[in-house]
């Protein structure tokens, strides 16, 4: 089968086709023909080198990819359920070494594919796992009531904005921090209040709300300048490596979705809240495999508004 990857960390240039053997999907695994795989942040620090201890003992190539959207190709012994060879799917890809989700194809844990939400396109679905899976871990960790203010930094992006929408659906009350231009959109998501990103975050937000809010999550990586908005003993929610540290009592989270890779009940109640609409897809734009180099370079570029997929069937 046909793939991207990487030889040596760097660059966007980095990436370039591979060969690889067809996996066969083992005991309790689903074998995927993977027709579109989202690019996302944590694919561009595994590029970069800055997940190094990922590879420790491996050698490459290294494909990366971390969800993925296609069709049942076949399952292995024990996978029962919703699926059938030739169903459409959506995937987490838990990657490692060659094993990730810009292939052709890829042998997944059943638990982590579930049945594609309806009436999507193909692209569109290789969204639907690994944003919306982040926000809910999130907010799963601040386990914040109903009522609730909680501050989502970076709002317009893509975890950002499934953040807004799911908090708003556990009626939490939501504060978007995003550039000024993107005050519709975040308050079309559900968003209450808002911060325009040019602002001092926590002036501006003490504005609002004088002792702070309840909570953050910090898609944008703001760290201490995220935290000044949290009021004493409340909560903050790092979703990348962060040297915060905790002060005024706040319990500072350090998250990592990786751990929720096979938590199928979450990824399903997922699925079926873009069935009821609930959540909405952002696609960012698609672009043909043979191209990931450009999809790379748009990501570092910054100021996208959704996610962009890779169409595996364009090498």
């Amino acid at each position: 089968m046909r793939a991207v990857g990487f030889d040596a960390f760097g660059a966007p240039q980095v990436l370039h086709p591979i060969d690889l053997r067809d996996p066969v999907p083992a005991a309790g695994e689903v074998l995927v023909r993977v027709m579109a795989a989202g690019v996302a942040p944590v694919d561009v620090m595994a590029r970069s080198g800055l997940l190094t201890a990922l590879y420790a003992g491996q050698q490459p190539p290294f494909v990366p990819g971390m969800e993925v959207a296609g069709t049942v190709e076949a399952l292995g012994s024990g996978v029962g359920g919703e699926l059938s060879v030739g169903d459409p799917v959506a995937a987490f890809v838990n990657f490692t070494g060659a094993h990730g989700g810009y292939s052709e194809l890829i042998s997944l844990p059943a638990e982590s594919v579930v049945r594609a939400p309806a009436g999507l396109s193909t692209a569109e679905a290789a969204t639907t796992v690994l944003n919306p899976l982040t926000a809910h871990n999130a907010l799963d960790a601040l386990d914040l009531p109903a009522g609730s203010t909680l501050l989502v930094t970076g709002a317009a992006g893509a975890v950002g904005g499934c953040l807004i929408q799911l908090a708003a659906h556990e009626g939490l009350q939501v504060i978007a921090q995003a550039a000024s231009r993107d005050e519709e959109l975040v308050r079309a998501l559900g968003a209450g209040g808002f911060v325009p990103r040019e602002a001092d975050l926590a002036q501006a937000v003490r504005a609002q709300l004088p002792d702070g809010v309840d909570a953050v999550v910090d898609p944008a990586n703001l760290g201490v300048e995220a935290t000044g908005a949290v009021r004493d003993d409340g909560q903050y929610a790092a979703l990348r490596p962060s040297a915060t540290g905790a002060d005024r009592g706040i319990i500072v989270h350090g998250l990592n979705v990786r751990q929720r890779s096979a938590d199928h009940a979450a990824i399903v109640s997922l699925r079926d809240l873009f069935d009821q609409g609930v959540l909405t897809t952002r696609l960012g734009g698609v672009i043909p495999v043979r191209d990931a180099t450009r999809a790379h370079e748009l990501l570092e570029a910054g100021g996208l508004r959704g996610r962009i997929v890779l169409d595996l069937t364009a090498f």
